[in-house]
């Protein structure tokens, strides 16, 4: 017998034992069934068999996320069961801490892919059984309505079952952190270190499967008043007073997710009463079948709604991802004459000035406080903006377990469409509050005439045409990543796009201002900045591009974008060099 005979052997005895304990009978055939083909001879079976087994799925600031399937290193109700008794000891343990005596209370959420309600059911069962007071959300809702509810209902902890915007094959396991289990800053928010690695342990540290005890009962299963509060205080930011404007036609997708009701009632509640949606994508199926990744930024993604408004004579699209907590907007580019999505950038910049100009009308007799924050891989025009109006900006790590804890946080966004309107009410990003900001900026720019494009022109005449890009490299082997970014610290870039390089930055050695992370920032002298870093969520290098041009009226823009585009043409062309693509 050969080693790889005798690997193999053990792959397939280690699947059965796995599927004699598996509590879904679902998983347990598909792994014996992987099992007998691997056993047969199939290499493809015997291929998906290890990757299942290998290693245990890890858990991080992002929590778990995993294709769905039978196995350590996959999403299953054996490995969220593992997770949820980790999480109870750990927030058990930190309660106890914090205030002895006090009963640790939790809240889960789930959206409507695949075995979502079961990971939530078993997870608000597992709290109960360990003397938590655990709160089971009524429905599949937006992960936004999870966030509000950690702070709403004063928990301690808070698990939103989602995968996001991943593919259909994907689940994913997120948890909040609230009351006595953090400090101030983090409450409502998602976990950082070291708090992931203090729950991993906890997670380690569960013993055998059949002692993770599960309550018959005990649980509370919430009203559906949970989602209607929600929606009454995200409806109840629009400023009707000074933004009285309403007349807008919106075309909504949801992208199969479980945000469409809850953005349409939002909507018309904050008095946008022509939201159309996507009749395609408008209920929420987790094979997401119109498009191929259910990402609004992935190519094609938009085109139904893009169709849609088209036909209908739209103003705007708005879209959510699947479980709501990202916005992106679309509308016709008069420059063009084309419709066009917006980047994450130019949507956090409106959002910045609007929320700016908000303040600006809010009757104030104490000087104007609050800072503006977003992530270091986003637009320096953020930062240009709250210091013209005379207020502080920071800059984060990528994420929103990062800006959401910014102290005196009051607005915050990051160019992957993330965008955090209203932080005292959700603690982290909320595609549906910021689509009603989205648009009310919208609407009072159609009465005065104009776009959201004619609003980004006026924000680059007072602070610089800054133009962005990305570069998104997909690996099918992790350990392409750190090829690369041990190429570009062997060998440094000198230039991008013409000009040298003033400032390198490793930023895993840290700052005084942010912690260690894995990324490689370079800002020229004509303050291109490029920053490069591994995905924290895909198996993908990400590099994200920014130039600024210079511009002094409005008769110049259509020159100054053009050589902004060409700048960043450059800059790509070095990039992609400078990693030997």
């Amino acid at each position: 017998m050969t080693s790889s005979d005798a690997a193999l052997g053990q792959l397939i005895d280690d699947a059965h034992a796995w599927a004699s304990q598996d509590p879904d009978p679902a998983t347990s055939a598909a792994l014996l069934e992987l099992a007998a083909l691997a056993g047969d001879g199939d290499a493809g079976a015997a291929q998906e068999l290890a990757d299942s087994f290998n290693g245990t799925l890890q858990f991080g600031t992002a929590g778990l996320r995993a294709a769905l399937g039978p196995g350590p290193n996959r999403m299953n109700r054996v490995v969220v069961r593992r997770a949820a008794a980790g999480l109870a000891a750990f927030l058990t343990e930190a309660v106890g801490s914090a205030s002895p005596g006090t009963r640790p209370r939790a809240v889960v959420g789930f959206d409507a892919r695949y075995n979502s309600d079961i990971f939530a059911q078993e997870t608000a069962a597992i709290f109960a059984a360990a003397g938590i007071d655990a709160f089971l959300m009524p429905a599949a809702l937006p992960t936004p309505i999870l966030a509000y509810a950690v702070r709403a209902l004063d928990c301690d902890g808070g698990v939103m079952v989602t995968a996001s915007h991943n593919p259909p094959q994907d689940n994913g396991y997120k948890v909040y952190l609230g009351r006595h289990a953090v400090a101030e800053s983090g409450r409502g928010a998602q976990i950082v270190a070291p708090y992931d690695a203090e729950i991993a342990s906890k997670i380690s540290g569960v013993g055998p499967l059949e002692t993770i005890e599960l309550a018959g009962e005990g649980w509370t299963v919430l009203p559906a008043s949970i989602a209607t509060d929600y929606e009454a205080a995200m409806a109840g930011l629009a400023d009707r007073e000074h933004f009285p404007a309403r007349d807008l036609k919106i075309v909504l997708t949801p992208m199969h997710g479980v945000g469409g009701e809850t953005a349409v009632s939002v909507l018309n509640a904050a008095g946008f009463a022509d939201v159309i949606l996507v009749a395609e994508q408008a209920q929420p199926d987790p094979d997401f079948p119109t498009v191929a990744f259910p990402n609004p930024e992935e190519p094609g993604a938009l085109d139904l709604a893009l169709a849609k408004a088209a036909e209908v004579g739209a103003d705007i699209v708005l879209a959510n991802d699947p479980d709501a907590d990202r916005a992106a907007v679309a509308a016709l580019d008069p420059a063009t004459g084309e419709w066009r999505m917006l980047r994450g950038d130019e949507v956090g910049a409106l959002l910045g000035a609007h929320v700016v100009a908000r303040l600006a009308v809010t009757p104030s007799d104490e000087p104007r406080e609050g800072v503006f924050a977003n992530s270091i891989v986003s637009s320096r025009l953020l930062s240009r903006i709250a210091s013209a109006a005379g207020y502080a900006h920071e800059e984060t790590l990528t994420g929103f377990k990062w800006i959401s804890r910014v102290p005196g946080l009051t607005y915050g966004y990051e160019e992957a469409l993330g965008y955090c309107v209203a932080p005292d009410l959700v603690k982290d990003k909320d595609g549906i509050s910021a689509a009603v900001l989205i648009a009310e900026l919208a609407a009072a720019a159609k009465a005065d005439g104009k776009t959201v494009f004619d609003t980004l022109d006026e924000l680059y005449l007072v602070h610089g045409l800054h133009a962005s890009d990305q570069l998104s490299i997909r690996v099918a082997d992790l350990g392409l990543l750190d090829a690369m970014m041990n190429r570009l610290r062997v060998n440094p870039p000198e230039a991008f796009g013409g000009s040298a390089v003033e400032v390198f930055t490793d930023l895993a050695e840290g700052s005084e201002t942010l912690p260690p992370t894995d990324g490689l920032l370079y800002l020229t002298k004509d303050q291109s900045r490029v920053i490069i870093r591994p995905s924290g969520t895909e198996p993908k290098l990400k590099c994200y591009l920014e130039v600024i041009q210079p511009v002094e009226s409005a008769a110049e823009l259509p020159a100054a974008r053009q050589a902004a585009r060409t700048s960043l043409d450059d800059v790509l062309r070095d990039v992609r060099e400078a990693l030997g693509l």
